[in-house]
């Protein structure tokens, strides 16, 4: 897949999101999610499953997993392959609500450290994310949201069948 000239042609006053709007969005979604892992109960985080789907810890780490090592591919330009992922970003494996929150601040932080090293004419750039997924930089970043949204709409199904109340799904603040 190539960068048409009309992507080369875009720059960052033309976009239609700028990229500190775009991380305000990510930002946005990311500050939701750690609330569905606040009100997540400590002894169902990691065993608590329905319909097939993984307990929604594993989902967390996989989240992480993908901004963590994403961030790091998009600034270097070298991408860890995806079988390769950290599993828990590194660190020692999460195994309680606490650790787990305390990982995602962790790695938002590592977010806003690294995406000033984001050039304008870097998320136009087409590269294979984690040796698999070709595409646009900012594409990728998407991707990244997206799938932080589709598995916090798992976790809003266990929170429910739980008893428990979700945060309100537009509550990004």
């Amino acid at each position: 897949m190539e960068t048409t000239s009309i992507d080369q042609e875009i720059n960052a006053s033309e976009q239609i999101i700028s990229p500190e709007a775009l991380l305000t969005h990510w930002q946005g979604h990311r500050k939701l999610t750690r609330k569905v892992i606040e009100a997540f109960p400590e002894d169902k985080l990691f065993s608590y499953a329905v319909g097939g789907m993984r307990p929604f810890g594993e989902m967390l780490i996989e989240i992480m997993d993908m901004a963590n090592d994403g961030m790091d591919g998009i600034v270097t330009g070298k991408w860890k392959a995806i079988h390769d992922l950290d599993h828990a970003s590194g660190l020692s494996p999460v195994k309680t609500k606490d650790q787990a929150l305390q990982l995602w601040d962790q790695v938002t932080e590592q977010i806003n450290q690294a995406w000033p090293q984001i050039s304008p004419q870097r998320f136009l750039q087409v590269e294979a994310a984690f040796g698999a997924y070709e595409g646009r930089i900012v594409d990728t970043i998407f991707y990244f949201i997206d799938n932080e949204i589709h598995h916090r709409a798992q976790s809003y199904v266990y929170l429910r069948t739980l008893g428990i109340e979700p945060p309100a799904f537009w509550d990004r603040y």
